[in-house]
């Protein structure tokens, strides 16, 4: 590793400050931009700039003294990322990643170019164009770019629901009889080499298509798990991937595996890996992008990682609560101290470890009843 590295993040959320914590077990030099001036990463380092991440000239700016540039969320400008690699930059992920899953139809256009299985599905432009298609319902109607935390996201029961429909560019995907929802979070560096976390199995809630619980290892067939960590390398390799990526699957009723979503940054179903994996998702970034040997994905430790969601509760009495949720032996607070107020918007995350799944189901309970 060069003295000296600069490191450039895109994005200042909580995903962006869980990677600083393992920059700086590597000594690295870590700039972060974001146009919110009080992003959490803004209290963390020392060179925080406020600009927009889809601005071509604020990319420009930020990454011109910059040797390494990643992301933390996808939402980013490609043009400006093409440009900072022509000057001799590393960007990674590449722009050319970026670019295919900054789009929900493209990636599942580049997964069926490459036989890989996904959610079928048809682009629309918006309501007009779903009244056309509308023998296809019911479906689920995702907006194609800028979607997170299950914005973006609505299931269409008849063509009466078209009247609350995104107006813009979509894509109306087939429901899927699922008996599951996994990830698989994998990582690549540019030799080729290629580590995969065992599968998680995740939880959303029906209401807000958010994630609201994952467990690690996902209680799968052995051969479901092998398959799915096998597409999942089939996935980065496609894709030639520099960095992590997480890849979003179905688990049908006749166990039949299908690519829901990618997201090429750390992703919500891997933060457990924090601390019951022998490498976090975030050191496993940095070692990919440095050019660095993997690390050893192992799960040494079953846990369950709950999302905290904002509520009037915490709003209340949130100091009682927090003393009581890290009485429980195994519970680890991840408080991302995002400013303003939202119902119902990400505001942490508890990991929960133990022995056994019964035992780490237990505290996961007693947590869910304080945090509520």
């Amino acid at each position: 590793m060069r003295e000296n590295l600069k490191i450039g993040i895109l994005g200042g959320g909580q995903l962006g400050s869980m990677l600083l914590r393992y920059a700086i077990d590597f000594g690295l030099s870590v700039s972060v931009m974001d146009k919110d001036a009080n992003a959490p990463c803004a209290r963390y380092t020392s060179s925080f700039t406020n600009g927009d991440q889809k601005s071509f000239d604020d990319v420009i700016a930020f990454g011109k003294d910059k040797d390494v540039i990643t992301i933390e969320m996808e939402a980013v400008n490609i043009d400006a990322l093409r440009e900072l690699e022509k000057q001799g930059k590393k960007v990674f992920p590449t722009p050319d990643t970026i670019q295919v899953i900054q789009d929900k139809y493209t990636q599942k256009q580049f997964l069926q170019s490459h036989h890989i299985p996904v959610v079928p599905g048809v682009p629309v432009a918006g309501k007009k164009e779903l009244h056309e298609v509308a023998d296809k319902l019911p479906g689920c109607l995702k907006k194609r770019r800028d979607g997170y935390d299950g914005y973006g996201v609505m299931v269409l029961k008849t063509s009466a629901d078209i009247e609350k429909a995104f107006d813009q560019p979509c894509v109306l995907e087939e429901l899927v009889d699922i008996k599951h929802e996994i990830a698989v979070i994998v990582g690549r560096n540019e030799y080729g080499d290629v580590q995969c976390y065992d599968p998680v199995m995740m939880v959303f809630s029906e209401e807000k298509f958010i994630l609201e619980s994952q467990v690690a290892p996902a209680q799968l067939d052995a051969g479901l798990a092998e398959e799915a960590i096998a597409l999942a390398e089939k996935v980065a390799d496609a894709l030639q991937l520099v960095g992590i990526l997480a890849v979003e699957m179905f688990v049908t009723k006749d166990n039949k595996i299908l690519v829901n979503e990618m997201a090429p940054r750390p992703h919500n179903s891997g933060h457990h890996t924090i601390e019951a994996s022998t490498t976090s998702q975030y050191e496993q970034l940095i070692r990919a992008i440095l050019g660095l040997p993997l690390g050893d994905t192992k799960l040494h430790l079953p846990s369950l990682m709950l999302n905290i969601l904002e509520n009037e509760g915490l709003r209340a009495d949130r100091e009682e609560k927090f003393s009581s949720l890290l009485a429980i032996p195994g519970a680890h607070l991840h408080w991302y101290g995002k400013i303003g107020s939202r119902l119902g918007r990400k505001v942490g995350h508890v990991t929960v470890t133990g022995s056994t799944m019964e035992d780490i189901l237990a505290k996961a309970e007693t947590i869910r009843k304080i945090l509520n």
